[in-house]
């Protein structure tokens, strides 16, 4: 691998050990520093850890920052191990090189490239004044999973994960209009948890009316920016009286057509909801550019969260860049709704997918984390 000057260090299994503990430090950061990316570091002298840090909360000390300041001046001639390459620019804090520079560390290696135009570029601001650095070590595939609104290279549209909660016969609800708990107590609890870190939360509008979601974070963390509500409606089908039109949670926004009725629109506008008319898809709104209206309104990163047409519709259209599976121990039978009703029945083959980290149980339910083949 090459670092950003074209030059590699070596990198020791001791490095990577390092490193993997300052990828661990840094999701501590989930949700709290969103949407700044999720850094650790790890400060490491002379085989001993001499300070640890991650970015905690959005605007607070950077993980360098906190790292040096735990180590003192046993930091001189350290290693700094972080999973991010240190910023150059000052933003909310100092630069995170300067830090570096001035609290004498002798070796930087870092796992992901910051791509920032200010921001980016310093690991050739150390390498300049003769700190030994080593990295990007990770991948670009590497990289976006670990934050991935922030490393995403197509700008275009933001990073979609795709959530689905089944039974074990691929049922998402006992039948069609009739709303059906299916995930455990803890499976709802990580679900609040994966939204805090997420730029928006997307439903279809059959999900809106069945369910009546607040599509809000109500977990442990308490995002800095509430992530927006979205609702996919073409027909303008949503009652005006729904809770995602309630005061409170983040900005509200109506994806739909000229299908549906003015008075409508004007209605969701009155109670502080925005409407984007978008031109029709196959069988509804365009999905490719209801995700561009959403990227350039500032959405890096989204979550849908169901239904199973809008599912399957952003799967068939190749637009899912992670799949969660949430599978429950229960079958609901041949009258359920299917997860994922697919205009193709082989249109979507799981064997192109590649299962990320290992299944993860959560009360009775079982997670698994795909993500698409060869991304």
């Amino acid at each position: 691998m090459e670092s950003s000057s074209g030059v590699m260090g070596p990198i020791s299994a001791e490095d990577r050990r390092f490193l993997g503990r300052a990828v661990e430090l840094g999701r501590r950061g989930w949700g709290r520093v969103h949407p700044n990316p999720l850094v650790g570091c790890v400060l490491v002298k002379d085989g001993e850890v001499v300070g640890e840090g991650w970015h905690q909360e959005f605007g607070g000390p950077h993980a360098e920052v906190i790292a040096l300041g735990l180590a003192g001046s046993d930091a001189a001639g350290a290693t700094a191990y972080v999973s991010l390459e240190p910023c150059r620019h000052e933003g909310k804090t100092p630069p995170c090189t300067q830090a570096l520079i001035g609290a004498g560390i002798s070796r930087v290696l870092f796992g992901a490239a910051d791509s920032g135009e200010r921001s980016g570029g310093g690991g050739e601001v150390l390498r300049e004044i003769g700190v030994e650095v080593v990295g990007p070590v990770f991948t670009h595939r590497e990289a976006q999973r670990e934050n991935p609104g922030f490393s995403r290279s197509d700008g275009e549209r933001p990073w979609v994960a795709l959530k689905i909660a089944m039974s074990l016969d691929g049922k998402i609800s006992s039948r069609s209009g009739q709303r059906t708990p299916i995930s455990s107590a803890e499976s709802n609890e990580e679900v609040q948890r994966l939204r805090s870190g997420f730029d928006g939360i997307l439903v279809g509008s059959n999900t809106a009316r069945v369910d009546d979601p607040l599509l809000t974070v109500r977990g442990e963390i308490i995002p800095p920016v509430p992530p927006r509500r979205v609702i996919l409606d073409t027909a303008g089908r949503v009652r005006l009286d729904s809770r995602v039109l309630e005061p409170g949670g983040g900005p509200v926004i109506f994806l739909t057509s000229t299908a549906s009725r003015s008075q409508w629109r004007d209605g969701v506008r009155a109670r502080g909801g925005s409407v984007v008319e978008l031109p029709a898809g196959r069988g509804g709104v365009s999905l490719s550019s209801a995700l561009e209206v959403l990227r350039l309104d500032g959405a890096r990163t989204l979550l849908c969260e169901g239904g199973g047409v809008l599912g399957a519709g952003l799967l068939e259209a190749g637009l899912v860049d992670r799949l969660y599976l949430i599978v429950a121990p229960r079958l609901i039978g041949p009258e359920g709704v299917p997860a994922l009703p697919l205009a193709e029945p082989d249109g979507w083959p799981l064997k192109d997918w590649e299962q990320i980290g290992e299944p993860r149980r959560l009360g009775s339910d079982t997670w698994i984390t795909l993500e698409p083949g060869g991304s």
